[in-house]
């Protein structure tokens, strides 16, 4: 999503100008439609906040005219001395009386502003509250597929960028839309209320205002894009790089590295300055504009007050309406703009919290107390697209206690198994069953605590390494925590660490080993204490030691427990019950290790080829 870089609104003839890098909406009245229904149950304090910013404006427009009578009263007491009329003094009382007064208009003009500003920023945080709340919940009901297909940042993004985006517009846009609305129309009020002329002739600049900003803005716009998409490419270029700096260095690509950043940064450099350069050109231009118009006005004025059409202060009065009159302009100009990013911002959130959701639940509740961990597949096919299915008729009863291994190449379907287990994907066709039950008639919360999981990626969160352990069980107290690490073989090494139990683990619980986290994810299963086991093994990345103690603590979860392991070292799986061997989906051999082995099939190949050179099967 692009960014928005706006420069705050310098004051002036012509006001000021932002940069244009917006992204539109593809249904703009659409997006916004639905937006206003978020809005609806606050219509209360949308009018307090109009009335307020209608206060707060109509209470500053009041203030020049006024100025402009004690400018007056100034000057004819100025004018009486000088022509040496008997009596003249200038009447300071009234003049006081008038600032007093002013003073008094821009205080509540002030409290009105902030009112509304509080006011506002309520509602704001409140729908940003809302919407974070729906995303969250949307992303507990959609399906496993949605986000195995798009990027972490990409989903990330609308809880975070495309939700902070509507809010600092409901916030801040929406207030100064309100405001500026109101000033252009109550000053151009005040306005023609002091001359008609000099109106028109100051709105006659405004034309060349508009040409000039048109033409700006029309060729920053494409530099704005430039600088927007390398600055994408450069920021990705330097995660890449900082996230893989040990293997960077590791094959001496420094040199590449630093080449690659030299030309993105090149790229954006040139795109960058130019759009800088071109925005920065509205002022001066502006400026000159304005310059020109204070001109006019100003001779004009005089004219008309020799003529004594209008008085001296009128003059005062009118340059700074005319001031307050342009500004506006060029505000509303930029929120319009604003507008399109913020409606394209909202039709990503919509998009996300419309996307078709997991099938609904059974209603039925299941009794899974006495679950005696009995699993079978029968006829099953699936395909993560419908068109090409991956996994054709596969049939599999396992026993209760069974410990049932998943072998074969990447790509083979191993790992498509367990998300069928677990209901992250529903089959196309044929059923899974736990005891003789439709993993479909139970509900997925109910189905999922039937089983457990220890994957090769583990994932630890930033907390206490008790708390991490307990996700396995939140009910569970402190000692039950102890018991499950001490069964993993965990509680020595934490008790070896600062503060044990009680350590907090970073970000990337990169202040315990690979094999350490490992063991913590394991102490996590055992503490849920399920029927049925899945387990990616994950000692490949590890030492001998630590892989024995991984293997040690295995056993120890999966004793009574019917255990689908994916199998990677195929020596650790020969005292497995059943062997089911993948291959494109399909089930191509299945039997114990010596069965298999004696076959002299697809497994044989498998199990020789890992163990060529070393150990051989008597």
């Amino acid at each position: 999503m692009s960014n928005k870089n706006d420069k705050g609104m310098d004051k002036g003839f012509g006001g000021g100008h932002g940069k244009m890098n917006f992204e539109k909406a593809k249904d703009f009245k659409g997006t916004m439609k639905k937006l206003l229904e978020y809005l609806k149950p606050y219509s209360l304090s949308i009018v307090i906040v109009l009335i307020f910013a209608i206060g707060s404006a109509a209470f500053s427009i009041v203030g020049p005219k006024i100025l402009g009578k004690a400018t007056t009263k100034l000057f004819e007491g100025l004018v009486s001395k000088v022509s040496g009329v008997e009596g003249a003094a200038i009447d300071f009382g009234y003049i006081g009386n008038i600032a007093v007064f002013l003073l008094g208009l821009y205080i509540i003009s002030a409290v009105f502003g902030i009112i509304q500003g509080y006011v506002m920023s309520g509602v704001a945080q409140k729908i940003s509250y809302k919407l974070r709340k729906e995303i969250s919940e949307k992303f507990n009901r959609m399906p496993l597929g949605y986000f195995d297909k798009r990027t972490h940042g990409e989903v990330l993004s609308r809880v975070t960028n495309d939700v902070d985006t509507v809010s600092q517009t409901l916030n801040q846009s929406m207030s100064q839309m309100l405001t500026a609305i109101t000033t252009i129309i109550g000053v151009l009020i005040m306005m023609f209320s002091i001359s008609w002329v000099m109106t028109l002739a100051a709105m006659l600049i405004i034309p060349l205002s508009i040409i000039f900003i048109s033409m700006v803005v029309k060729k920053s716009q494409k530099y704005f894009k430039q600088q927007q998409k390398f600055l994408g490419h450069l920021n990705g270029h330097v995660e890449e790089i900082y996230g893989g700096h040990t293997i960077m260095k590791a094959f001496n690509g420094e040199e590449d590295a630093v080449k690659g950043f030299d030309e993105l940064n090149g790229e954006l450099y040139h795109s960058a300055w130019k759009s800088q350069f071109l925005s920065g050109m509205m002022m001066p231009i502006m400026t000159f504009i304005g310059n020109i118009g204070y001109v006019i006005v100003s001779i004009l004025g005089g004219i008309l007050a020799i003529k004594k059409a209008i008085e001296v202060g009128d003059i005062l009065s009118f340059i700074q309406y005319v001031r307050s009159f342009t500004q506006p302009i060029a505000q509303t100009a930029q929120i319009a703009n604003v507008l399109q990013s913020t409606a394209a911002a909202a039709e990503r959130v919509f998009e996300f919290l419309g996307e078709e959701e997991e099938i609904e639940e059974t209603n039925e509740n299941v009794d899974i107390t006495d679950i005696k961990g009995e699993v079978s597949f029968k006829d099953v096919h699936f395909g993560y697209d419908p068109d090409k299915i991956i996994v054709n008729d596969f049939s599999i009863n396992v026993k209760p206690g069974q410990k049932v291994a998943i072998v074969g190449p990447t790509g083979a379907g191993k790992t498509t198994m367990v998300k069928l287990l677990m209901r992250f994907y529903d089959v196309n066709s044929g059923s899974i069953l736990v005891d003789g039950r439709d993993i479909r008639d139970f509900k997925r919360k109910d189905l999922r605590k039937v089983f457990g999981m220890v994957l090769q990626d583990t994932w630890l969160f930033n907390g206490e390494i008790m708390e991490n352990i307990r996700y396995g069980n939140l009910d569970a107290s402190d000692e039950e925590v102890i018991e499950a690490a001490k069964a993993a073989h965990a509680h020595r090494f934490i008790k070896t660490l600062p503060e044990g139990y009680n350590m907090v683990l970073n970000e990337e619980a990169s202040n315990v080993s690979q094999g350490q986290k490992q063991l913590l994810t394991i102490a996590r299963a055992i503490l849920a204490d399920p029927k049925i086991l899945i387990l990616d093994e994950a000692t490949s990345s590890v030492d001998t030691r630590t892989e024995v103690l991984i293997q040690k603590a295995m056993e120890n979860l999966m004793k009574d427990r019917t255990s689908f392991i994916i199998a990677h070292r195929l020596s650790t799986i020969r005292d497995a019950d059943l062997i089911l061997v993948m291959k494109d989906g399909d089930i191509v051999e299945q039997g114990n290790h010596e069965e298999l082995l004696s076959a002299n099939g697809f497994y044989s190949s498998l199990y020789n080829s890992q163990f060529d050179g070393e150990e051989q099967v008597s």
